[in-house]
């Protein structure tokens, strides 16, 4: 598995948890800095998590926005909580990180939402985030 990779699940837990706990992102990710400078083998994750969740954090109103848009009649609030950190997570890699190539954010989200979250879940993780990228 590639560090970014790693980094992509670590930034995946760290929405995941503020959004069930109700807490933001940044209380979180603070948290889980805590964590990362007790382990130092997992630096190479966990500073591109860092930038995810940054990445999310700065760009929130943006990313829902467009998550919202191109969801189908989805609300937000509706979706599985694992969906919808995924789907924060690649849209931020789609249209604010010209690093990672479109094709490659969106499988990474839809192979951890078939890891992670319902039967349906890759499939409609992947047809929002293909709106969102024909849409940019």
């Amino acid at each position: 598995m590639s560090a970014r990779t790693k980094a992509r699940k670590r930034a995946l837990d760290i929405l995941f948890s503020a959004d069930v706990r109700g807490d933001a992102p940044a209380v979180a990710l603070a948290a889980e800095a805590k964590r990362a400078a007790s382990e130092p083998a997992r630096q190479s994750s966990w500073l591109y998590a860092r930038e995810i969740v940054d990445g999310v954090i700065d760009h929130a109103d943006e990313i829902d926005e467009q998550i919202t848009t191109h969801s189908r009649d989805w609300k937000l609030e509706r979706m599985p909580t694992v969906d919808r950190a995924l789907l924060r997570i690649a849209t931020w890699e789609i249209l604010f990180n010209d690093e990672v190539p479109t094709a490659v954010a969106i499988d990474e989200a839809v192979e951890l939402a078939k890891e992670f979250s319902t039967d349906d879940s890759g499939a409609f993780v992947h047809g929002v985030l293909a709106r969102i990228a024909r849409s940019s």
